[in-house]
């Protein structure tokens, strides 16, 4: 059956219904999924055939983390955090990926003794990653200098008389480097050479020399070590940085950002779904941006400062298929995930938005099953949310729950169910997860709707507000979420699973939701020092510097003096940090239950890396606190928006444009960026080409020019005002200010022009009137002649010729048909700086001194010839 006749099919099959044929037919989206899913048989790969049924059997799809579902569904689970503490052992181990910071040890690859030293090595991930950050044996996190397990905080342990421990790491780079030292005292016997590098994947080698049998106990109480690593992991394509390039891995950056590692795992990821990522992001890639700037948001902390709303952190194998992974991911976000008929998908993460609403109506229904109120077995009145905890060496914890007593009384018991974000690390964060899973949970109103092929936008919408005074009564007018959707064509076209879009569910008040930090074990190291516990890092602005705000909670010994270290995260603008600076705190003083550290001024407008340690009166350190990091801002305050933008000069503009603008009495105001864009382009400056930044003052007026303002047209008499300088053909005539050619020969109409040097690339416009036959074209005479573009239709047109040996002059010619005119003819010598031809909108956009935008003003048109 051919595609036109499937398609007057289903329009005569919903021609019975209440929808318009146009809305169905012609839907941008409807489309899509019945051109690539609804023909008929399927594919083969290999001898097994995959139904095109079964490619959308499931459109749109929600995180699982609440216990219940995840029993039900079968979801697969990534591994516990704990078991990053040791590798894994196996002949043939699956193999690791990891994002955003966390605690892996990865797989075993070699274990091999020989004399007095012990060598292994450990697969960490299956990839390149940032860095290596801590590292721990067994569970002692150990300080290594120069690849050398030093004592400062294990008390003698791995370094007790000849004892020593050395670590070394690789980052995955294709070509690596092998480990030199294991070559020279293994590559003899083969078993680990040159030839081991380990191309693309990211590695731990150690080297445990023995101790003096009376020393052993004291350097290895728990036998041989077994390394773990806590590491920044994937570099992912961050679609919202131009500089970016999702073919070149080399422009991606580290990332925490939900959305971010979604796409990645997506499309990027060797061990996750191999999307391509033409037809998956970038058909719908602005909707993405949307995310990612949803989960950068800054969400206020109780204490102060600001945490972003959505981070993803964690690691999986290959054990459990890409699904695992992606729960993960989306976990973190309250993400929902649609697979779009024409290979897009379309990401929501949890924050409510009109744009991403449909509505359904009566005719769109043909099937309901709602539930009113919860069975007794599917009650719920307590929610327990989980996360990985960092300050626990990465283990599972347990925030503050959410549970309504009245209903425990009524019930008679406590009915608890777990919210699993195994993949976000900050409490607050799991808070606010569970937050609005608890809502949800708690709505009584639940079902399932069966959809026409009319109301496949509501398919793939996140948000679903009903229109039926008829079928649904009780529903009419409220606001349910889709939590899947899946192609049902038995049913009449989808089925969706709903619950009542509960109320509030975006409300946050730190004071009175966030809940208190999840208790940390004293957690002492080799020395009995305790390891400090960060409860809050703040950037606080003060006459101009920055310092920085630590808070964390006191370990009720005074004896302990608390330090701070803090150091740039990029200290050279490819990714490696700076050197640490350390501050003692000897009078700091317990106040509540926190000690507050204010460190001295640090760099501004920076991103720092922040940990606290404690020093004993023995002068001993404690192990380093889990790493903070934070933007030393200096100016929170936006700019207010330019007074005046406005074109400058006239038209035609070669090469150039000019603008001039003023600030207004705006003490905030330091800078102003001038983009441009295509016009009629919305504006985004993260994609947006920035042509100039100018350091401006309160009050004062500025003047800016894009491109090269120096070029001149090379014409004389261009717009034909007068029969002179131009040099006519047969057939040309010049009057009433253009000049016009009649049909019956094809001649030229030139003017002599500097046209070298040989090679140059020259810009021309011109226009073309009362065409009404033949064709008309820019032409270089002399020597070779060149010829541009032909046009067939009035108009104004734009192009570029390049001179060849023996141009003298330049004008027009035509075929011998052509009848009309031409008119403003430039001609000019393209520079390098020169703005590119075109039609643009331009844009400025006024920054504090930290780059906080203020309100951006335009667009202003103009054309580049």
């Amino acid at each position: 059956m051919s595609f036109h006749h499937r398609m007057m099919l289903q329009r005569y099959g919903l021609g019975s219904t209440t929808s318009l044929y146009s809305e169905v037919m012609f839907d941008p989206i409807f489309t899509p999924i019945f051109t690539a899913v609804l023909g008929s048989g399927g594919f083969a790969i290999g001898a097994t055939t995959i139904t095109y049924a079964s490619i959308a059997s499931a459109i749109a799809t929600t995180a699982i983390s609440i216990g219940l579902q995840a029993l039900l569904a079968q979801a697969p689970k990534p591994p516990k955090p704990e078991d990053g503490r040791a590798p894994l052992n196996q002949a043939i181990p699956f193999r690791v990926y990891a994002v955003g910071r966390t605690r892996v040890a990865g797989a075993r690859m070699m274990w091999e003794a020989k004399g007095s030293n012990l060598y292994s090595v450990q697969a960490i991930a299956g990839h390149r990653i940032k860095s290596f950050n801590r590292f721990y044996l067994n569970d002692d996190e150990v300080t290594v200098v120069d690849n050398v397990v030093t004592p400062l905080t294990t008390g003698g342990r791995y370094g007790a008389g000849s004892a020593n421990v050395r670590l070394y790491t690789r980052l995955g780079a294709n070509p690596e480097t092998p480990y030199t030292e294991l070559v020279s005292a293994l590559g003899a016997d083969g078993i680990w050479t040159d030839d081991h590098r380990g191309d693309g994947q990211a590695s731990l080698a150690m080297r445990a020399h023995n101790a003096d049998a009376q020393d052993q106990q004291t350097a290895f109480p728990y036998g041989a070590p077994s390394p773990s690593v806590e590491i920044d992991g994937a570099y992912c394509w961050d679609f919202r940085d131009p500089a970016q390039d999702p073919a070149d891995p080399s422009t991606w950056t580290w990332t925490r950002n939900s959305a971010v590692i979604c796409a990645w795992h997506l499309c990027f990821n060797e061990f996750g779904f191999g999307l391509d990522y033409q037809k998956a992001l970038l058909p719908v890639i602005d909707l993405w941006k949307e995310e990612a700037d949803i989960c950068d948001e800054l969400v206020p902390l109780n204490g102060g400062g600001t945490e972003k709303r959505y981070e993803c952190n964690g690691w999986d194998t290959t054990e459990n298929g890409p699904k695992s992974g992606l729960n993960a991911i989306l976990s973190t976000c309250d993400g929902h995930l649609v697979a779009r008929g024409d290979g897009a998908r379309i990401l929501t993460v949890g924050k409510f938005r009109e744009s991403r609403t449909a509505t359904l109506t009566d005719a769109d229904i043909v099937g309901h099953q709602v539930q009113y109120d919860v069975l007794f077995e599917d009650e719920c009145n307590r929610l327990v949310p989980k996360f990985t905890y960092p300050a626990t060496n990465y283990t599972s914890c347990d925030t503050d729950f959410f549970e309504d007593t009245a209903a425990q009384l009524s019930a008679g018991r406590v009915l608890t169910q777990e919210g699993s974000y195994e993949w976000c690390h900050q409490w607050r964060q799991a808070r606010r997860l569970g937050k609005r899973d608890w809502l949800r949970l708690r709505q009584k109103v639940k079902g399932s709707l069966d959809i026409r092929l009319s109301g496949i936008n509501a398919v793939y919408a996140r948000w679903v507000r009903l229109e039926t005074p008829n079928r649904l009564p009780r529903l009419d007018g409220k606001l349910l979420e889709n939590r899947r959707s899946v192609l049902a064509l038995t049913k009449g076209g989808f089925s969706m699973d709903f619950v009542e879009q509960p109320d509030g569910i975006d409300d946050w008040n730190p004071a009175t939701e966030e809940g208190q930090q999840p208790p940390v074990p004293p957690a002492v190291n080799a020395s009995n020092i305790p390891t400090p516990v960060i409860n809050l890092v703040q950037s606080k602005a003060s006459g101009g510097s920055v310092y920085i705000r630590v808070v964390v909670i006191d370990p009720e010994d005074g004896s302990l003096t608390p330090v701070v270290r803090y150091r740039l995260a990029d200290a050279d603008g490819l990714g490696a940090p700076g050197a640490w600076v350390e501050q003692q705190f000897p009078d700091a003083e317990p106040s509540g239950g926190y000690i507050n550290l204010n460190t001295n001024t640090v760099p501004l407008d920076q991103e720092l890396e922040v940990q606290v340690a404690f020093i004993a009166s023995s002068k001993k350190y404690s192990n380093w606190s889990v790493t903070e990091t934070v933007t030393s801002t200096s100016d929170p305050t936006p700019p207010d928006a330019l007074t005046s933008f406005a074109l400058t000069g006239s038209a035609p503009r070669l090469g150039n444009a000019s603008f001039s603008f003023s600030t207004g009495n705006d003490s905030h105001v330091k800078t102003v960026k001038i983009y441009r864009v295509t016009a009629g382009a919305a504006f985004d400056p993260d994609t947006a080409t920035l042509v100039g930044t100018r350091a401006v003052a309160p009050s004062a007026s500025y003047v800016f020019t894009d491109g090269d303002g120096t070029r001149v047209n090379l014409f004389s008499n261009s717009g034909f005002d007068t029969d002179t300088v131009w040099s006519k053909g047969a057939g040309w005539t010049i009057a009433s200010g253009k000049a016009t050619h009649a049909a019956g020969s094809a001649n030229s109409i030139t003017q002599t022009a500097t046209l070298t040097p040989v090679g140059t690339v020259f810009r021309y416009q011109f226009d073309v009137l009362d065409l009404t036959a033949g064709s008309v074209f820019p032409r270089f005479n002399g020597g070779t002649v060149v010829n541009g573009t032909a046009r067939t239709a009035n108009g104004t047109y734009r192009g570029t010729m390049t001179s060849v040996t023996g141009n003298t002059s330049a004008g027009f010619n035509e075929s011998s048909t052509f009848a009309g005119s031409v008119d403003n003819a430039i001609l000019y010598p393209e520079t390098a700086s020169c703005a590119p031809q075109g039609a643009w909108d331009y844009y400025a956009v006024p920054q504090n001194v930290s780059g906080i935008e203020g309100p951006p003003s335009g667009p202003l048109a103009a054309t580049i010839i």
